[in-house]
């Protein structure tokens, strides 16, 4: 099968046939027929989460759905020809926090293209299929499915879930990407006024035709300021979608007196991604930081539903298609922070 493997960091991935995923008693194996493209792979590829990442040579890609192939004996909940979309937070389906309906924070966690490879293939296998494994609607299309992938589901979990917004409360997101536009569409179709931060004009106005009430250009202006002014006093609710330092900082400081503050934006792995903050401030002002990952297999079922009815439309932040070769062009757009949406592959030929 073609696969794009990441043999070393920073480097071209090598676009090649490799032998195709051997099938476990308790695992399946689908066709992938479409794989987001994240800025978590941009993670990996950049060598920042080795703690984390399998060692190399190693398939990624974590936003993947497609069609089961084949099927473990143990599997009996997944059955060949199903159409799956997989969750990018695998639980062993056993402990406690799996149990209570928390795989997001599962203690023995796996994730496709992170700790076993992933959807950058033609096929790839997911293990103990019959909890990691999630029926699609018919009525959501693969591209669509993956557009949603970790970035929706995460911004969907951290919105509503953690963040617990609520209609007519004020939303500042930091980082218009695919998480920061996914937390716009999200927070304002649950009916709150949501501002969009970012240093890119084209991104602003991608995030005002996805529901965002108004924008802040934060390499004009203090973004903290303008959040406070257009709110009369802080947002109830901020999100950093990118995990910089500017970004956390300007997020935590964005929300007024009580408020929330969600962290979804992941930093670097060790030291690179300690960044300090106002602790007292947050004493003082009671400011709830809340981190935020991922999404619970639990919560799938309302957001396909919300999708299936057209309520959410996740693919509305798909904004082009790519095949295996084109991955790199979209990591080094990330590295400048220039893409704009969410690119999917679908073509796995090539």
């Amino acid at each position: 099968m073609k696969a794009a493997v990441l043999e070393e960091f920073n480097a071209p991935l090598n676009v090649t046939d490799v032998p195709e995923p051997e099938l476990t008693v308790d695992g399946a194996i689908i066709r992938v027929k479409a794989c987001g493209i994240c800025r978590s792979d941009w993670h990996g590829w950049k060598g920042e989460w080795t703690g984390f990442l399998a060692p190399l040579p190693m398939i990624g890609g974590h936003e993947m759905s497609g069609v089961v192939e084949a099927v473990g004996a143990n599997v009996h909940q997944v059955k060949v020809g199903d159409r799956v979309i997989v969750p990018f937070t695998c639980g062993d389906g056993t402990c406690q926090a799996c149990i209570s309906g928390e795989s997001n924070v599962c203690a023995n966690q796996t994730m496709p293209g992170f700790t076993y490879n992933g959807g950058f293939a033609e096929f790839a296998h997911v293990p103990n299929a019959d909890f990691n494994l999630i029926a699609l609607p018919e009525a959501v299309a693969f591209e669509q499915a993956s557009g949603m992938g970790c970035r929706f589901m995460t911004a969907y979990h951290g919105v509503l879930s953690v963040g617990a917004v609520r209609p007519g409360e004020w939303v500042s997101v930091y980082g218009a990407g695919g998480v920061g536009l996914s937390a716009i569409q999200i927070a304002t179709a649950a009916g709150a006024n949501v501002i969009a931060v970012d240093i890119q004009e084209d991104k602003l106005e991608f995030a005002q035709r996805v529901g965002a009430v108004a924008t802040v250009n934060s390499g004009s202006e203090d973004p903290v300021e303008a959040v406070r002014e257009i709110t009369k006093g802080g947002a109830d609710v901020s999100v950093d979608a990118l995990g910089i330092n500017a970004t956390l900082l300007s997020s935590l400081r964005s929300v007024r007196r009580k408020g929330r503050a969600v962290q979804i934006g992941m930093t670097a792995m060790g030291d690179k991604g300690l960044i300090p903050i106002a602790v007292n401030d947050i004493i003082a002002g009671e400011i709830a930081y809340l981190g935020s990952f991922g999404m619970p297999r639990s919560e799938y079922p309302n957001l396909l539903n919300q999708v299936a009815s057209g309520k959410l439309r996740p693919g509305d932040l798909v904004t082009g298609e790519t095949d295996l070769s084109g991955i790199v062009d979209i990591y080094d757009e990330m590295s400048n922070f220039t893409v704009k949406g969410v690119t999917v592959i679908t073509d796995f030929t090539k």
